[in-house]
C-alpha cells in the first residue's frame, strides 16, 4: 500500500548554546565529544532514521525529533515524576488521584531514589554506562534545543502551548522517568496503598487505598492496562529458512506510554531499527541486521509482601529475629490547588522498613495494632535497563541476546521473544522477579497465605526472620531476585509465542514447567487469546487456515495478526445461536425482561470476526464482557489449546448475560457494522477501527468504552506498534506500523496517517538498508546541532 505524501518538512537547524544541567554529578554534563550534531532523515508518515557519530549526539537527535513530534507528552511526564501534577493539573480533593500520585513521587524526589541509579561502578549492571549516560545527557540537549528555538508559547500542539509546565529538561528528570518506569509493576501499582497507609493510632489523615492496590492483590503480575502479542518463528515456520518475529504490543493510545518509532545509527557501534516509548532514548522492541524482538507483560510478580510482627504498644516498631527494630518515617509535602484560589499544601507521612514501604490493602493487608505488610520492589534499584537494550540491539543471535539478558537481568516486566537470520527462536521470561525459591516459599510463606501464592504467585513472607530475607542466586545480577537458572528460556527451531499467559506454553510440543511460582501459573487454562495465538501458528504450519502454502511470509504474517478472528465466537457462537432461538426472551440481572430475537438473527449473522464489515461482533463482545462465556467442558492440561470449548447451555448467566448486553446496546443496532461504530478521532474525521477484546478470544487487541446509544467513539488500548519482520541473508524486511500514529499533536502531519493505515489493514515497510531507505519517496534531510561541532 503506497504511503501518502508527507507535507514539508520544515529544516530545523538549532542555534549554537550551552546546555546547562542540573542535579547530576559535574562529570555525567562534560560534553566529551564537544558538541552535537545528528542527521535526521525522516522517512514516509514521519518516522526518523537518526545517524551520528557518537551515543551524545545521537541522543541529540533522539531528543530534537521526539520534542519535534510529542513534546507535550514528554512535559506531561515530566510533571508526573516531579510530583507537579497536582499543580498544574488541579486536584478535586486532598485525596484526588493527582495528590496521590504527587506524594508518591515527592517521597521518590525525597529519598533520591533516581540519584541512587547513578552510583556505583560505570559498568552497565551496577550502575549505566558511560554511553548510556552520554545518551540521556545529548536527549536532554536536544529537546532543550528544540524548546529553545521555538519557545514554549509557539509550540504548534495546543495541548501545552503557552503552559508553564513545559521547561527545559535535566538529565535528573530523565532518570526519574525511567524509575517510575522500572516500578509500573511494583511500587506504583500499590501507589495508594504506600500513600495511605499510617498506624493504627494517631491523628494521620484518611486517603482511599482502592483501585490498583486492591486488584494486584487478587491477579497475577501483569501491569494493569498494558499487553502484547508476539511471535518468533524460526527456521521450520518459514518460507525462506531465516527467522521472522511478530511484534504486537498492546498499550494505551494516549499518554505516556505512547510508542514511538525511530531508526538510530552509531556507525559501526549501534544500528536498530523499531520503537521506543514516547520520552525514552534507545530502541526497545526491533531489530537490527540479523536479530528482531519484541516484548509482552510478563505474569511474574515484582514484589513481595513481608508481614511484620509488632511491638505490642508500638504499631511503628517490629520485630527481626526477636529483636525490635523502628520503623523510618518520612513526611513529604505537595501544593495543591486551594478552594479559594492559590495553593495550599497537603502532608503525609509514610513508614518504611528495611525491606521497604509499608503498604496497606484494606481487608486484605491491613494495619493492625499486631500486624503490617511492607513490601519490597526489586526494580525500586533497577539502572540497567538502557543498558540491557543497548546490548540487545548489538546481539547477532539469539545465543548472544540470551547472554545478554544472563549478564544484565533488566527487563522490569515484561518477556522477550525474539528469532535471528540463521533461524532459531527465543522465549525467555528473564525478567526482574523476586527471589523467591521453591524452597524459600515453603519454609517462609505462613500457612495463612500459601493459597494465595499458589492461586496468584504473590509471596507474603514471614518478616520477622532473617532467613526468610530474599537472598541472593550466585547468578542473579543483584541480590534479591531469581538468578538465570530459575528462569523459563527455550530456544526453537519452530516457533515460540506468549499472549500475556505465563511461560507454560511457550510452546506446546515443549512446555516449560516446574519454575517458581512467582513467575507464572503452570497446567491451567490459557486466554482465548492465548489459545487464538498458538491455533492460528499450528493451522499455518499445517496449511490449514485457508491460505496458499503452508510456513510464514511476511504477508501470511501480517494476515495472521490482522485477520481479526474471534476465538470465543468460533467455539460458542452456534451454541449461543440455538439457546437464544429456544429462548426469545430473558431475564436480564436488574429483573428486567428482554426480547432476544434480534440478538438471534445478529448472531446468526455474524462472520465471527471483528473487521470494519463484520455486523453483530459488538453484541458478542458485550455478551463476553457481561460475564456470558461459560463453558461446560473442563480444562485438560493435556490439550491446553483446545480446552474448555463448549458453552454451558444450562447455566442460567449465559441468557442473563446475553440480555445485559442487549440491554447496554440499547440504541445501538445490533447488526450494525464494527467500523461504523468503533471508531478512532483525528480532526473532525472519524476513522474506522477494526480489532475486539480479549475477553472474546481476539488476537489484535482494541479497547474503546462503550458509550451508551454510540458506539466505542475513542480507542484507549490496544494493538499499537506492529511489525513484522524477516531476517535473511540480504538483511532484513518487512512490514510495520504505528497505529495511532507517530505524533499526537493534532498539527502534526503525522498525526492520524498511520491510523488510517490501519484501518485500511496497510502498512509501511522495514526501512533498514541505505537502499529501503533511500527508496523512500517521501525522504526528507535535515542536522540538528549544537556546539562546537555543529
Amino acid at each position: 500500500m503506497r504511503p501518502r505524501p508527507l507535507c514539508a518538512l520544515v529544516t530545523a537547524l538549532a542555534t549554537v548554546a550551552t546546555t546547562v544541567v542540573t542535579g547530576v554529578p559535574p562529570a555525567a554534563a562534560q560534553h566529551r565529544d564537544g558538541g552535537y550534531s545528528a542527521e535526521i532523515r525522516r522517512a514516509s508518515y514521519g518516522v526518523p532514521h537518526i545517524t551520528a557519530r557518537t551515543f551524545a549526539s545521537l541522543g541529540f537527535g533522539v531528543g530534537h525529533v521526539q520534542a519535534e513530534d510529542n513534546i507535550c507528552v514528554i512535559a506531561e511526564k515530566i510533571v508526573t515524576v516531579n510530583a507537579e501534577r497536582s499543580r498544574y493539573f488541579g486536584a478535586a480533593s486532598p485525596t484526588d488521584a493527582n495528590v496521590r500520585s504527587d506524594l508518591f513521587h515527592r517521597k521518590a524526589i525525597d529519598d533520591r531514589m533516581a540519584e541512587r541509579l547513578l552510583q556505583g561502578p560505570r559498568d552497565g549492571v551496577h550502575s549505566p554506562s558511560d554511553e548510556i549516560r552520554d545518551q540521556i545527557r545529548g536527549f536532554v540537549a536536544g529537546y532543550n534545543s528544540y524548546l529553545r528555538r521555538t519557545g514554549a508559547a509557539n509550540l504548534t500542539d495546543p495541548a501545552c502551548r503557552g503552559k508553564p509546565w513545559v521547561r527545559p529538561l535535566t538529565e535528573l528528570d530523565m532518570w526519574r522517568t525511567s524509575w517510575a518506569s522500572m516500578v509500573r509493576a511494583g511500587s506504583r501499582a500499590v501507589l495508594d496503598g504506600i500513600v495511605a497507609a499510617a498506624p493504627p493510632t494517631g491523628p494521620a489523615a484518611v486517603l482511599d487505598a482502592p483501585g490498583a492496590a486492591a486488584v494486584v492483590a487478587a491477579r497475577d503480575g501483569a501491569p494493569a492496562g498494558v499487553g502484547s502479542n508476539a511471535y518468533g518463528l524460526g527456521a521450520r515456520a518459514t518460507t525462506h529458512g531465516g527467522g521472522m518475529v511478530l511484534a504486537n504490543p498492546h498499550f494505551p493510545w494516549e499518554g505516556a506510554e505512547r510508542f514511538y518509532r525511530m531508526h538510530l545509527k552509531v556507525p559501526g557501534r549501534y544500528d536498530v531499527e523499531g520503537a521506543a516509548l514516547v520520552g525514552d532514548p534507545i530502541i526497545e522492541i526491533g531489530h537490527n541486521r540479523t536479530l528482531a524482538w519484541s516484548h509482552t507483560v510478563s505474569t511474574a510478580r515484582r514484589f513481595v509482601w513481608h508481614r511484620l510482627a509488632l511491638v505490642p504498644g508500638d504499631p511503628t516498631s517490629y520485630y527481626v529475629d526477636g529483636r525490635a527494630r523502628k520503623m523510618t518515617t518520612r513526611t513529604v509535602t505537595v501544593q495543591v490547588p486551594a478552594p479559594g484560589g492559590g495553593t495550599m499544601p497537603v502532608s503525609r507521612t509514610f513508614h518504611d522498613t528495611h525491606f521497604g514501604p509499608v503498604v496497606v490493602v484494606p481487608g486484605t493487608f491491613d494495619w493492625t495494632t499486631t500486624a503490617a505488610y511492607a513490601i519490597t520492589d526489586v526494580n525500586a534499584t533497577n539502572n540497567r535497563a538502557f543498558d540491557g537494550w543497548l546490548q540487545m540491539g548489538r546481539a547477532k543471535t539469539v545465543r548472544e541476546l540470551k547472554r545478554v539478558l544472563d549478564r544484565y537481568q533488566f527487563l522490569p516486566w515484561v518477556n522477550v521473544i525474539a528469532a535471528d537470520a540463521r533461524g532459531e527462536a527465543l522465549y525467555a521470561d528473564h525478567s526482574v522477579v523476586p527471589r523467591v525459591t521453591h524452597e524459600l516459599a515453603a519454609a517462609c510463606i505462613p500457612a495463612p497465605f500459601q493459597p494465595l501464592y499458589a492461586s496468584s504467585g504473590q509471596a507474603v513472607l514471614d518478616g520477622s526472620r532473617s532467613a526468610c530475607a530474599l537472598g541472593r542466586d550466585r547468578d542473579a545480577a543483584v541480590p534479591g531476585i531469581l538468578g538465570p537458572a530459575h528462569l523459563p528460556v527455550s530456544f526453537r527451531g519452530d516457533y515460540v509465542t506468549n499472549s500475556n499467559d505465563s511461560h507454560w506454553l511457550a510452546n506446546p510440543q515443549a512446555p516449560l514447567e516446574g519454575f517458581p511460582r512467582i513467575i507464572g501459573n503452570e497446567r491451567t487454562e490459557r486466554s482465548l487469546r492465548t489459545r487464538l495465538g498458538v491455533e492460528q501458528v499450528r493451522e499455518r504450519l499445517a496449511g490449514t487456515d485457508g491460505l496458499p502454502g503452508r510456513g510464514y511470509t511476511t504477508s501470511r504474517l501480517w494476515q495472521t495478526v490482522f485477520g481479526n478472528r474471534a476465538y470465543g465466537g468460533e467455539l460458542l457462537r452456534d451454541d449461543l445461536v440455538a439457546l437464544c432461538a429456544a429462548n426469545p426472551t430473558a431475564t436480564a440481572s436488574d429483573g428486567t425482561t428482554v426480547d432476544l430475537r434480534g440478538a438471534c438473527a445478529a448472531l446468526r449473522g455474524w462472520d465471527l470476526r471483528v473487521d470494519l464489515d463484520s455486523r453483530g461482533a459488538h453484541l458478542f463482545t458485550e455478551f463476553a464482557l457481561s460475564g456470558g462465556i461459560r463453558f461446560a467442558d473442563a480444562f485438560d492440561a493435556a490439550d491446553p489449546v483446545h480446552t474448555p470449548s463448549r458453552l454451558n447451555t444450562a447455566d442460567p448467566r449465559v441468557l442473563t448475560a446475553l440480555a445485559d448486553a442487549v440491554r447496554k446496546l440499547a440504541g445501538i443496532p445490533l447488526d450494525a457494522r464494527l467500523g461504523d461504530i468503533q471508531t478512532e478521532p483525528r480532526g473532525d474525521r472519524r476513522i474506522p477501527i477494526h480489532g475486539g477484546r480479549a475477553e472474546a478470544g481476539v488476537f489484535n487487541m482494541i479497547i474503546g468504552p462503550l458509550a451508551p446509544g454510540v458506539g466505542y467513539p475513542k480507542v484507549v488500548h490496544g494493538s499499537s506498534f506492529v511489525m513484522a519482520v524477516e531476517l535473511g541473508r540480504d538483511g532484513p524486511s518487512g512490514r510495520q506500523i504505528l497505529t495511532y500514529s507517530q505524533s499526537a499533536n493534532p498539527n502534526s502531519p503525522w498525526y492520524g496517517d498511520q491510523t488510517r493505515l490501519y484501518s485500511g489493514k496497510g502498512w509501511d515497510t522495514v526501512k533498514y538498508t541505505e537502499a529501503q531507505i533511500k527508496a523512500d519517496p517521501n525522504l526528507r534531510t535535515y542536522r540538528v546541532g549544537e556546539g562546537r561541532r555543529h
